[in-house]
């Protein structure tokens, strides 16, 4: 584990308990009356972002407004166990279904298990996060990867856009070990989820140049690692490989390799990434670099373009605060549901079984190595 340095002050002086309970204020300010939580007042919600904030609402003690953004989520839910990727003031924008985006009902439910250990809340919440992964595994690719999203016409599931995203996989890869532990525990195993996650872990580590090249992206950077695909001296190597890229000391972290813009959602998420593999030193940096990002209220700037000096967007958003609040808990171990990123309350890794890739898999199916496609980031 990689210590602090001497000049980083502890987790606590960052950002304090009174501060996160502040910034979960600002996200319940926001939540609209169906239990929605919107980007912001007057923006489009979706379920992911969604259910994050959610979490930081049980870290947060908010469980109350925690409960009614559940329950959104449990009424708005499809047939097919998808969710409108965009739903503005509780009316449909765009109603395509998003792989990832419906996989995550799976880690905000094993998040609220941990922390306030309510087996009927879980059991309230099973149905809908056993549609949800039944859906998603049915999108699952020949080479392992997870369709990113499937379109709607009509009022039925349309067109399937069978190409995968890597940071969304990576996303399904954390939901599928989330799924996999709820499912022990209500006692319904589901194999049909374990041998999906094989094959996409295996894809994540090994094939990452057959996902669609959003590598502009530092999502698509860090994703691997925090959903858990990607652990151990392989993290490392990940992350070392496009730190310069994307980190801007005493800023926080791009959103675009591109562009002069930090972002506190992406900074957040690569604290939680650094804190998953034993980072704390540089996850408690980063984590004090994005504090500009803090207004007064507690809420946060979405970004900042520093040779503007300008925050921009000119709002705060509650994905942001999320993002924030998670950061502190697991690096305070605040509730238990800090170790949420880190993992090891999961289901355990998924065996690399039924591979299509042309790769041996653990039961010793496939073609051999020969067609195993060139590994990178």
């Amino acid at each position: 584990m990689t210590r602090p340095p001497a000049d980083v002050p502890p987790c606590g002086e960052v950002l304090t308990r009174a501060q996160v309970e502040q910034t979960a204020a600002t996200i319940v300010a926001m939540q609209e009356p169906s239990g929605a939580v919107p980007w912001t007042p007057g923006q489009h919600t979706d379920v992911w972002n969604h259910l994050e904030s959610a979490m930081a609402l049980m870290v947060g003690d908010q469980r109350e407004a925690a409960e009614r953004a559940f329950a959104w989520a449990r009424a708005t839910q499809r047939s097919d166990g998808s969710w409108p990727m965009k739903i503005v003031a509780g009316h449909v924008e765009d109603h395509s279904g998003e792989s990832n985006m419906s996989a995550y009902a799976a880690v905000a439910t094993w998040h609220h298990w941990l922390v306030a250990r309510d087996e009927a809340f879980v059991r309230s919440m099973w149905p809908t996060v056993r549609r949800a992964l039944d859906f998603v595994v049915a999108l699952q690719l020949p080479f392992g990867g997870i369709a990113w999203s499937q379109e709607w016409h009509d009022g039925e599931p349309g067109t399937v856009n069978a190409e995968a995203l890597l940071a969304g996989s990576s996303s399904i890869y954390h939901s599928l070990r989330a799924g996999v532990a709820l499912a022990g525990l209500v006692g319904e195993p589901q194999v049909e989820w374990e041998l999906a996650g094989g094959r996409l872990g295996h894809a994540l580590r090994e094939h990452r140049d057959l996902f669609l090249d959003k590598s502009t992206f530092s999502m698509d950077w860090y994703y691997p690692v925090l959903g858990g695909a990607v652990r151990g001296a392989a993290a490392h190597e990940l992350l070392a490989e496009r730190w310069d890229t994307f980190v801007v000391p005493g800023l926080g972290i791009r959103c675009v390799s591109t562009n002069p813009w930090v972002t506190g959602a992406e900074t957040a998420e690569l604290v939680l990434a650094l804190d998953a593999v034993g980072d704390r030193g540089r996850a408690l940096q980063l984590l004090a670099d994005m504090q500009h990002l803090r207004t007064d209220d507690g809420s946060y700037w979405t970004g900042y373009v520093w040779p503007d000096e300008v925050n921009w967007p000119g709002e705060q958003t509650t994905y942001t605060a999320a993002a924030v609040i998670l950061a502190v808990d697991a690096l305070t171990a605040g509730t238990p549901g800090a170790d949420i990123m880190r993992g090891t309350t999961l289901a355990p890794d998924f065996a690399e079984i039924g591979l299509e890739c042309g790769c041996t898999s653990a039961d010793g199916s496939g073609e051999g190595v020969a067609g195993v496609a060139r590994r990178t980031a």
